[in-house]
């Protein structure tokens, strides 16, 4: 191949990503001036695709904070193991030392009768009647190991091994239950399910809404549509193809997007600093999910806009499909 060949295939490629830049820019500018066309549709898709990615980003959120939340609960929550009254440390050493071995416990503690008798008195101090039944009785108070799981919501480990250790059987209350059966477990149980619940109902929400919001701005984007036919249909009769004739409306969809990541990241990121300090004192843990947030802002922002990108491209290549038939 000559110089002068080569030299006219390099200035054709030139011309041609020329032209295609160009292109392009018109079909951004289009876009930019179809979403300024008609305000109230505008503001209307935007304010669902708004909410949509708000309820998305809620939905997150909560599910980390019931994480934080529950894990907290499982740091203070501790199951307890009643012994027979007088029960001594050494007694109770080996039953520790197998509890430990449970995949499922965390810590244990040995609290003796008589630190039970004295914890009781300094716990009631201020109730003369109390203090006064306390000093009376005999020390019939159970010795107790206090049992602390990294799962509060699995205690089939420690289920089991109430019922089936040797060791435990020997020195087991038979006055008093351990702490996790009865009420305690149902209230365990209850944390379990309403996390889930939660969980659910959020996934839920952010899905509907998401189905919402992609059904308005398609009827958004057809709506455009309809009003410019004539244009549309003079762009063909001059030759545009098909791709040129679809990039305004993906643009003005992933305007709508993208608009609505900023306004959902940031009404978000104020929603968590404002309710922090106001649910932190119910034992609600959202400090971590809050630093995790403002540490990761920039990736999060762009996660929110590639959310709200694709819903938008994804909607109006549906709508141009279906109307346009081109």
């Amino acid at each position: 191949m000559s110089q002068s060949k080569r030299n006219t295939q390099v200035l054709q490629g030139q011309k041609r990503r020329r032209r295609q830049w160009l292109t392009f820019l018109r079909m951004v500018r289009y876009g930019i001036n179809n979403f300024s066309r008609n305000a109230w549709l505008t503001i209307a898709a935007t304010a669902v695709m708004t909410i949509t990615l708000m309820i998305f980003f809620a939905t997150m959120v909560a599910q980390r904070v019931l994480h934080d939340s529950t894990a907290a609960i499982s740091e203070k929550v501790d199951m307890s193991i009643y012994l027979k009254t007088g029960t001594t440390d050494a007694q109770a050493k080996p039953i520790m030392d197998d509890l430990m071995k449970l995949s499922n416990v965390r810590e244990v503690s040995f609290v003796s009768s008589e630190e039970a008798r004295a914890n009781n008195a300094e716990n009631n101090k201020q109730d003369t009647a109390v203090l006064e039944a306390i000093n009376e009785a005999d020390n019939a108070l159970p010795a107790t190991i206090r049992v602390f799981l990294k799962n509060i919501e699995d205690i089939s480990q420690l289920d089991d091994f109430v019922k089936n250790d040797a060791a435990l059987k020997k020195y087991l209350s038979t006055d008093r239950p351990p702490s996790f059966a009865g009420d305690r477990r149902e209230a365990i149980k209850a944390i379990a399910n309403w996390t889930v619940i939660a969980q659910q109902i959020g996934l839920v929400a952010s899905s509907i809404f998401i189905i919402i919001s992609s059904l308005i701005i398609f009827n958004t984007i057809r709506m455009a549509i309809f009003s410019r036919k004539e244009e549309i249909q003079m762009m063909k009769l001059i030759g545009a193809n098909k791709s040129f004739i679809r990039g305004p409306f993906i643009v003005e969809a992933i305007m709508y997007g993208f608009i609505a990541a900023l306004l959902a990241t940031g009404l978000g990121v104020a929603g968590m600093l404002f309710l922090e300090p106001r649910l932190a004192p119910a034992g609600v843990v959202m400090e971590p999910t809050v630093e995790f947030v403002l540490s990761f802002i920039g990736f999060i922002l762009l996660g929110m806009i590639a959310i709200g990108g694709i819903i938008g491209i994804i909607s109006s290549l549906l709508a141009t499909r279906k109307y346009l038939k081109i």
